[in-house]
């Protein structure tokens, strides 16, 4: 399948090496290139300039952001949710109808005095918003629950956990839940909450996660579903 990332920070990378080595094709984006490839300092999370990366990644290349929706079946928004929708905004419409969205973002604003807080929530959520931004294309939230560690290898994580994934459209549902498959996730394991409105529970639980990583050291940590 082909797959197009949007975005080339480290959880776009992680993903793009992994679906690499399960046989998709994968392009993934950056606002512009150039200015990408030209840089030799790591970013402001420590992660290493790509020009540095690329070189024991050779197979995953670099595009814009248009580029990749115009090469992808499915498309995985690996921005910060801050940014989403504005960096999403740069794809023409029309090169995203039809097309499976998979969000992974959580749309959080960051202070020094705090743990990440939620841009917007309860009535709301940025899964609603890109698919509101693009109609005809088939927005699945899913994986926003865990660590990207988590996302790729569900097996990091000792005993059975789940993953939800919301979307009005079944078909794209299916399609990602393949997509998981691949990663190691079981299908028993994957819960479907319902249309897209119901990404609003799944990233409100983001508060609890950062409060159990603070209390654990890290961030290997998921939700398992127990019931009777």
């Amino acid at each position: 399948m082909k797959i197009g990332i949007i975005g080339s920070g480290m959880v776009g990378r992680a993903f793009s090496i992994r679906l690499a080595e399960l046989g998709h094709d994968v392009l993934i984006g950056t606002r512009n290139p150039i200015i990408t490839l030209g840089r030799e300092e790591p970013d402001s999370k420590g992660i290493p300039a790509w020009k540095f990366w690329s070189l024991h990644n050779p197979e995953i290349k670099l595009a814009t952001f248009q580029e990749v929706a115009d090469f992808g079946d499915v498309i995985i928004n690996a921005t910060a949710g801050a940014i989403s929708i504005e960096a999403l905004s740069k794809i023409e419409k029309d090169s995203l109808k039809d097309k499976v969205i998979l969000d992974l973002a959580l749309p959080l604003s960051y202070s020094p005095e705090r743990s990440p807080k939620l841009i917007y929530s309860n009535e709301d959520s940025l899964g609603e918003k890109i698919q509101r931004a693009f109609p005809e294309s088939k927005v699945v939230k899913t994986l926003n629950t865990m660590s990207y560690k988590v996302m790729l290898y569900p097996s990091l994580l000792p005993r059975q956990h789940n993953a939800f994934i919301s979307g009005d459209s079944e078909e794209a549902k299916l399609i990602i839940a393949k997509i998981m498959e691949g990663f190691g996730w079981e299908s028993k394991d994957i819960i479907d909450l319902g249309g897209i409105i119901t990404a609003r529970t799944t990233e409100m639980y983001a508060p609890l996660l950062f409060q159990l990583s603070k209390i654990k050291g890290h961030y290997n940590i998921n939700i398992s579903v127990v019931s009777k």
